[in-house]
Parts: structure tokens; C-alpha cells; sequence
């Protein structure tokens, strides 16, 4: 195994990363780049093939649902870790297009989304090792977007750093630069937090604390079963056309950004520190 830790700074004048919960009047964004979300972006860098059909999984989830990954908001692209937002109606009079009558859609949309990614690699697995060499070279197979594919996403490739690595053990106070988890995934009924936000464990008053809920991966429901299957088995796909999903959704966990310093003593998930030549380190989150 020859891991490397890589980061490189993706960009776009909007991004729609829609909420489920919302089908009807003004459909909603996460504020924040999610797990899922940027796995199908670093699909598209290399070149993995997406959804072909209902209730298979794309070709990139079986390839990459297990990567490390962190996510840190820009700095001077987020207000105190919001980014702006808008709302852009579309409206469709095509006939084609909608015998019920005109299709019309209001969207809330982000200005100017901006994150740095954090992956965790394996240059022995072939996948990753061609997404290293694109990211690095600023090139991709397929036209990345946040959330869709009018909403285009770019790096370049002075953006692109690799770090020295290793596990955080605090030793003095500190700050997580990247978003991290603040509780247990929703779905494993995990009640307990993974650290507490404990205002007496605060070094500085921190400016802002920022929580969303987001999706860390996908829940999957059978039409028959009552636990959820493995899809990535060895069952057939034959198999799976014939006994079809009941549903599909995002598993979700809490998570937070914020710029306050932590005492040594603050219970945290488990942390990264990073470092570039000449630079001071930084701690950061991977899940």
C-alpha cells in the first residue's frame, strides 16, 4: 500500500446540492459539498461511469465509497461558513415536456461554492492512482458539476498539495480546519455525540459555529427484505433488476465548521494532523 494524502481547492460560480425532503414549492440546498456529492466529482475525473440505471449503483460508488475524504470551506469564499445563496426559477412551456401544463421550478442555488478536498489514497489501486494523476495535472474525463450539470466545478493545478501525515494527538490546544462529525450516523442510531461542544473547552469565543446535517453515504431499502442488502456482493445484476429496490436515500450525520480553538482535553472524533514543507500543520478530519 502506498498511501498519500493530497488536497486541491475546487470552485464554481453555483452549485445545487438539493435537499430530499423537499418535493414541492421552493426545492432547497445543503450549504456544504457532501460525501456523496464529491464522490461522483472525482467519478468524473476518472472517468468512471455513472448512473446507467434505476437501482444499480454507478460504477464510482463501487470504486470509491470506501475513500477517505475531507472537506474544508474556503477561506474568503464563505461568510462564517455559509456560503451566499440565491433563488433562480425555471420555467418550461414545451408541450413535449409537460402535458399537464408548464413545468415551473424554484431552486434555491449557492454563489460561488468553493472547498478544499482532502484524499486519502492508494496508488497501488489503479482507480486511485488515476485520479491522482489528474487531479494533479488539473484534468478530468467528464465535466465535473456541484449537484448539476449546469453547475460547473473546477480546480487548477497550483491548487493541488501533498501533505506529510499522520494521526493527531493533541498536545496543546488546537483547531480542525475541515468540516468534521459531530454525531454518529442518523441511521445507526447512535444518540451519543462523538464530541461535545463544551464552551468551557473553547480557547477563543469562536466567531461561529456552523452544524448541517449531511449525507455520508447512501441507505438502501429493500422491496422484500427488511435489513438493508449489500450491494456490493456478489449477487448478479441480473438478480438485482429482478428483485428492485423499494428505495434509495442518503444516510445522514451531523456535522460541524467552526474557527474556535479546542483545549487539549476537548473530546473529538479521531483527527489528521497535515503538514507542508515550511508551513505550519493542520488538523483536519477524514471520513
Amino acid at each position: 500500500m502506498r498511501q498519500t494524502l493530497i488536497s486541491f481547492d475546487l470552485k464554481g460560480d453555483f452549485g445545487v446540492f438539493k435537499k430530499p425532503d423537499v418535493n414541492e414549492g421552493l426545492q432547497l440546498t445543503f450549504n456544504l459539498l457532501h460525501k456523496p456529492a464529491l464522490l461522483g466529482i472525482l467519478g468524473a475525473i476518472a472517468g468512471l461511469e455513472g448512473y446507467q440505471q434505476q437501482g444499480i449503483f454507478p460504477e464510482y460508488y463501487h470504486k470509491f465509497r470506501d475513500l477517505r475524504v475531507g472537506i474544508e470551506p474556503l477561506k474568503d469564499w464563505h461568510d462564517k461558513g455559509n456560503f451566499v445563496k440565491t433563488v433562480v426559477k425555471y420555467t418550461n412551456t414545451v408541450g413535449y415536456a409537460n402535458a399537464d401544463g408548464n413545468l415551473i421550478v424554484t431552486e434555491q442555488t449557492l454563489r460561488r461554492p468553493a472547498y478544499r478536498v482532502y484524499l486519502l489514497l492508494d496508488l497501488d489501486v489503479e482507480e486511485q492512482a488515476r485520479l491522482y494523476e489528474r487531479i494533479g495535472a488539473a484534468e478530468a474525463e467528464y465535466l465535473p458539476y456541484f449537484g448539476k450539470n449546469e453547475c460547473a466545478a473546477w480546480w487548477e493545478a497550483e491548487s493541488v498539495r501533498e501533505y506529510e501525515f499522520e494521526p493527531f494527538v493533541a498536545t496543546g490546544d488546537f483547531r480542525v480546519s475541515s468540516v468534521f462529525v459531530r454525531k454518529g450516523s442518523i441511521k445507526e442510531g447512535k444518540a451519543e455525540l462523538d464530541f461535545d461542544i463544551d464552551l468551557g473547552k473553547m480557547v477563543n469565543a469562536a466567531s461561529y459555529i456552523n452544524f448541517e446535517r449531511l449525507p455520508i453515504k447512501f441507505f438502501v431499502g429493500d422491496s422484500e427484505e427488511s435489513e438493508t442488502p449489500d450491494l456490493f456482493s456478489t449477487v448478479s445484476t441480473e438478480t438485482r433488476k429482478a428483485k428492485p429496490m423499494k428505495f434509495i436515500q442518503y444516510d445522514l450525520a451531523e456535522f460541524a465548521f467552526t474557527d474556535c480553538t479546542f483545549r487539549e482535553n476537548a473530546k473529538m472524533p479521531p483527527l489528521w494532523q497535515v503538514k507542508l514543507p515550511g508551513e505550519s500543520a493542520k488538523i483536519i478530519y477524514l471520513f
